[in-house]
């Protein structure tokens, strides 16, 4: 039996820019064993697997190493895909049971606004590793329950970061959010993101990431409303408004490859 998967290009309205991601809508239940297989064969920093449920889809995330808790670029890529083949009407809300509880979608013209958990952070001892492996000098840094967020002095320190990724794995995290204000006056912060334990030495665009951001940006910036650019290679840019415990993740998509699974 053939399994249709759909490769999508996240946080971008353009073709090879943004996060891309696989998405898989499942007629059945599979092992986690056979998901871990697809992502590693697709080799992208995350694959969706959907499965229909009488109220929404169940959705899990995985890496090409591991099953993640959440992941905001392959959810707005799973929306995209739902909506894109009419499995949900324009102006009906996505709404997908994940680990991290109950994730919503709708969409809002050429845009899609995820509801995502506020993750705050905390302020922390940098650990052991972590500022040698990033060669540069944090202004802060903070946890919270998946990553450290690292803040540095500005967009060029984070832009010419060229991390020691081996050291960097060794660092007990999902991942290193790193951040500055951006120098771009329509934006508000820029962002990167690196996660080698998990199998990701750097995210594109990382919706998650921005869970933790937006509360720490609107907190220093007083404001609740922000645009946000993550500055990797193929790079993305977000509008996001924190909401309480909250946040409103806002990014575009496009489909760049449709495909069967074979086995």
């Amino acid at each position: 039996m053939t399994l249709p998967i759909v490769q999508v290009d996240a946080f971008t309205s353009e073709p090879f820019l943004g996060n891309p991601a696989a998405v898989c809508v499942l007629p059945e239940d599979r092992d986690a064993s056979w998901m871990q297989k697809v992502a590693r064969e697709m080799n992208l920093s995350e694959t969706a697997f959907l499965r229909e449920r009488p109220d929404g889809f169940g959705l899990r995330w995985f890496t090409p190493a591991v099953e993640v808790d959440l992941c905001g670029h392959a959810t707005l890529a799973s929306a995209h895909v739902l909506w894109e083949t009419g499995r949900l009407a324009p102006a009906e809300t996505a709404r997908f049971h994940t680990r991290s509880g109950l994730l919503t979608a709708v969409r809002r013209g050429d845009w899609i606004e995820l509801d995502f958990p506020s993750t705050p952070n905390e302020p922390a001892e940098a650990p052991p590793g972590l500022v040698e492996a990033l060669g540069a000098t944090p202004r802060y840094v903070g946890r919270n329950r998946f990553d450290y967020l690292v803040e540095l002095e500005g967009e060029d320190a984070v832009r010419n970061l060229r991390p020691d990724f081996t050291r960097l794995a060794a660092v007990a995290a999902r991942g290193i959010i790193v951040t500055s204000r951006s120098a771009t006056p329509d934006r508000d912060f820029v962002s990167r993101f690196f996660a080698p334990a998990v199998g990701v030495n750097e995210d594109p665009v990382t919706g998650s990431a921005h869970c933790a951001l937006t509360p720490f940006w609107s907190q220093r910036l007083k404001k609740d409303k922000l645009v946000a650019h993550q500055i990797s290679q193929r790079g993305g840019v977000l509008k996001v408004q924190l909401d309480g415990a909250r946040v409103h993740l806002g990014g575009q998509a496009v489909t760049v490859l449709r495909g069967e699974l074979l086995a």
